[in-house]
């Protein structure tokens, strides 16, 4: 091998090196600011009885998932029945479904209310955020066109925490309430890529920027037929 080429492998090697290095500071950075947001608000997570208890919560909000039609998808039911679950007990007087409803061939939140009228839930009491676009947006909006200020939050265990994280960094009191009624399909994957939404979110609670869609205000201590696009049976 001639000293030219030793001297480009060694270059190859120095930068092979740094690459290196470069990478294991962003996975480390990554899973410890991960790690951090689960750490912030880990004493805000409550099991169903002792969310009861807070009092004086606004509203219980729960997160939008996948819906096939107008049937929500398992995860979905399971935050569902939750949410439901919580407002029996009287938890909070209100439920807020956020969701996504910005197709017309696509709609979250009035399948989430249809499923909480269905279960013998006055539509009344069933505000629904038609912007909720994701979690962010969710929370930003609770607290500005929704004017919630105590909130319990309502989703899988490990989306729990940067829902809580993000609703705290916005001026909400909240608290979250795992929905994890059984075992799902993918979690792992689910798992990875809330390390790199926790890492986003942490970024975006910074800077604070507004949603898609905001709007005048309807105050959860009113009616949420006022959230209504149809009729429901």
């Amino acid at each position: 091998m001639t000293d030219k080429a030793k001297t480009r492998l060694k270059k190859l090697f120095k930068i092979f090196i740094i690459l290196v290095i470069l990478g294991i500071a962003v996975v480390c950075a990554a899973l410890g600011i991960s790690e951090y947001v689960k750490r912030s608000v880990s004493d805000k997570m409550l099991s169903p009885e002792e969310a009861a208890n807070q009092g004086n919560i606004d509203c219980i909000i729960v997160l939008g998932c996948r819906v096939n039609g107008e049937t929500p998808s398992p995860m979905l039911s399971d935050r569902l029945l939750r949410g439901i679950e919580l407002y029996d007990m009287d938890a909070a007087p209100k439920l807020l479904m956020s969701g996504d409803h910005g197709r017309t061939n696509y709609d979250e939140v009035n399948a989430m209310k249809q499923f909480a009228i269905d279960r013998g839930v006055p539509s009344e009491d069933i505000f629904m955020d038609h912007a909720g676009f994701s979690t962010y947006e969710t929370m930003y909006r609770a607290k500005e066109v929704f004017a919630a200020k105590r909130v319990l939050i309502v989703t899988q265990s490990y989306h729990l925490y940067r829902a809580v994280y993000i609703a705290e960094k916005l001026g909400l009191e909240a608290y979250g309430v795992s929905s994890d009624l059984q075992s799902y399909v993918r979690q792992d994957y689910y798992d990875f890529r809330e390390i790199l939404a926790r890492d986003k979110d942490f970024v975006k609670t910074i800077f604070k920027p507004e949603p898609t869609y905001l709007g005048e205000v309807i105050p959860i201590s009113g009616s949420g037929d006022l959230t209504n696009d149809k009729e429901f049976t």
